[in-house]
């Protein structure tokens, strides 16, 4: 069996997804009490190793990654660009042989999405995108357990988007496209997400619309989502924080969503930023369920990567 790969959602489909996020439900109750590193009772990764490779910063994908390994009676290994040789000397193509030889499976979190491409195309053993400017299927998972956990169904569901056009932001809507819910998305001139993935999630049955009013985004929503204006390794544009301002999510935005309307922001957030304070400490924000979530779906995508979903 050719081995799979978790670059994006569209990897798995939106069956495998669903399988995938009932495991995630499931093996979070079984482990209910229980102390955060103790493995899960069935340990179906005893032995594996997972090789975790940081060209980005990160407090979330990396502990949520070991632990998850950790509770699936496996282990993890953490490289860093800095200190070790990708991209630096050793092509990604070599490291993807050398990795495949030495760990069970690899994720990377990186800049370009091609990086993650290539090590796919040369790696032996899966790939999982842990993060990179086009996509972050991982953080998804995450949200789309979190909304079920919280009693929303998915098809149908109305999902308001506010701020930038990112990567998050291109997860979501391809998740749209594959689980058949409604995206909104309230964006500025000019900082809109990918086209092409837009119109993939169109096509798949997905509904999305881009407006430019945030209280047109936001009316009726279920979830409300925003991120961060300035993402990782952008420098701090005065320009692009001004036409974001607007879309800033607080309590008078809020109003116009429905009143059992979730608040999810994937963090870190720059708090009274793109949210205010009031709304992410808020009883409607389960943002703190959201980044715990990372470890219980990531364990279902690391089982599906092995083929045991």
């Amino acid at each position: 069996m050719s081995q799979r790969h978790f670059l994006n959602l569209t990897d798995a489909g939106g069956h495998a997804i669903a399988a995938m996020l009932n495991d995630a439900i499931d093996r979070k109750a079984a482990r209910a009490g229980l102390p955060k590193g103790q493995p899960d009772a069935d340990a179906p990764l005893a032995g594996r190793v997972l090789a975790m490779v940081f060209e980005k910063n990160s407090t979330r994908t990396r502990v949520s990654f070991d632990i998850a390994m950790r509770q699936l009676g496996g282990s993890a290994l953490i490289l860093d660009a800095g200190t070790t040789q990708l991209g630096r000397g050793e092509t990604i193509a070599d490291t993807a042989r050398v990795l495949s030889r030495m760990a069970d499976a690899i994720m990377l979190r990186t800049d370009d999405h091609a990086k993650v491409e290539e090590l796919a195309r040369y790696a032996s053993v899966p790939v999982i995108n842990g993060l990179t400017d086009l996509s972050h299927p991982c953080q998804i998972m995450a949200d789309l357990l979190t909304v079920i956990e919280h009693g929303k169904a998915l098809p149908g569901l109305e999902v308001a988007w506010l701020g930038d056009g990112n990567n998050v932001l291109n997860s979501i809507v391809e998740a749209a496209g594959l689980m058949k819910f409604n995206v909104r998305i309230g964006v500025p001139e000019g900082y809109e997400s990918d086209a092409a993935m837009i119109e993939a999630a169109k096509l798949a049955g997905g509904g999305i619309r881009v407006v430019r009013d945030p209280i047109e985004a936001v009316r009726g929503a279920d979830v409300v989502v925003t991120d961060t204006w300035i993402s990782m390794g952008q420098s701090y544009a005065e320009a692009k924080l001004a036409a974001m301002e607007p879309y800033q999510v607080n309590d008078a935005l809020m109003a116009h969503a429905k009143p059992d309307a979730l608040f999810l922001h994937c963090l870190p957030a720059h708090r009274n930023e793109e949210v205010t304070d009031s709304v992410i400490d808020g009883p409607r924000s389960v943002v703190w369920d959201e980044a715990e979530n990372r470890i219980h779906a990531q364990k279902s995508v690391l089982r599906w990567a092995f083929g045991q979903i």
